[in-house]
């Protein structure tokens, strides 16, 4: 399985509508075959900052990233990028085994 998390530092006036602004993307990414869990999470911290955490099975992620919603919505002129602040911090781990305790320990900067 491929761990990531993905940090977004977003505009502020940007902020409330983040959820909006990512459905679609976040809609067919949860439909894509070998995706183990999806979902975004509002830092406590700092209202502007998302973090999205994403499961794949080993030979999805690939895909998952070659795919056209995933290249539309990481485009420089897509929606996304324009509520961004600067460019998404990625976190990946690959993980061996099936339980929780197999993943050890990970610290997000």
């Amino acid at each position: 399985m491929i761990f990531i998390v993905v940090k977004f530092q977003v505009k502020p006036e940007f902020a409330e509508q983040w959820p909006e602004i990512t459905r679609s993307f976040t809609d067919a990414t949860r439909a894509e075959p070998g995706n183990k869990w999806f979902d975004w999470s509002r830092s406590l911290e700092d209202p502007n900052e998302y973090v999205l955490i994403e499961a794949f099975d080993d030979d999805a992620a690939g895909p998952h990233v070659e795919s056209a919603h995933f290249q539309q919505a990481t485009s420089s002129e897509g929606a996304m990028a324009q509520a961004l602040v600067s460019t998404p911090k990625i976190i990946s781990r690959q993980v061996e085994g099936e339980g929780w305790e197999e993943m050890g320990e990970m610290k997000i900067d």
